[in-house]
């Protein structure tokens, strides 16, 4: 069961965040500002925070900025009134990891916080599991049931990229930069001959496939 901390000014905000997220089957614990947020993070284990910016005593920046400052990588939902792009990058520049502006979307907000949680797993566990496969990020290796494969370092990076972020597109240069780092003298087609080396790999693996998007780059599908 993952616990989620809401943290907001206004009763009436805490409220509904609090019953839309134990409808959704998440333990809730609400605070009012920052201070108090930190002092249920003292005595409670935190999964997410979903967080308000204007807040009085501490408010949603610099909370996040204090958690940042101590390496704690508690993933942080931003949901604000402030709407202005410099809000955004300011949220993203002291480390929240998603930004959601009012009124919200609650069953946007709650696909978003499935995602953080996704990937907060991913990034404490340093695997990705798909039915029968893992990937397991310390050994370059991927397995299915009594078949592993120790993959070339570059691909299984290139691999464990898509699988994290299942649906989303990555152009060649993003992938290149990432993978290969943004000095490297070799060209973006690389890429696109390790998404075929991978293809070939996997061609008989039904949980997932890597998907070529015309005039902009690749994404991976699960298929379970």
């Amino acid at each position: 069961m993952f616990h989620i901390l809401v943290v907001d000014d206004d009763k009436n905000t805490r409220r509904l965040m609090q019953a839309v997220l134990e409808g959704d089957g998440y333990t809730v614990t609400t605070a009012c500002d920052g201070e108090e947020a930190l002092a249920v993070m003292d005595r409670e284990h935190v999964d997410l925070a979903v967080l308000d910016i204007m807040m009085p005593n501490m408010d949603g920046y610099e909370f996040t900025r204090t958690l940042r400052a101590a390496n704690n990588e508690l993933p942080i939902l931003m949901v604000s009134a402030k709407q202005l792009s410099e809000d955004r990058k300011k949220g993203f520049l002291v480390g929240t990891d998603d930004y959601m502006t009012k009124p919200v979307d609650t069953d946007e907000m709650l696909l978003r916080i499935k995602a953080l949680l996704r990937r907060a797993k991913i990034v404490s566990e340093r695997k990705i599991e798909i039915g029968d496969v893992v990937l397991d990020y310390d050994s370059l290796t991927v397995s299915r049931g009594k078949e592993r494969q120790e993959l070339p370092q570059k691909e299984f990076l290139l691999l464990y990229k898509l699988l994290s972020y299942p649906g989303k597109i990555f152009t060649r240069i993003q992938l290149m930069d990432e993978i290969w780092g943004m000095d490297s003298d070799t060209g973006w087609e690389t890429v696109t001959v390790h998404i075929g080396r991978l293809r070939k790999r996997f061609e008989s693996w039904p949980e997932f496939e890597i998907i070529s998007v015309r005039g902009l780059g690749y994404k991976a599908v699960k298929k379970i």
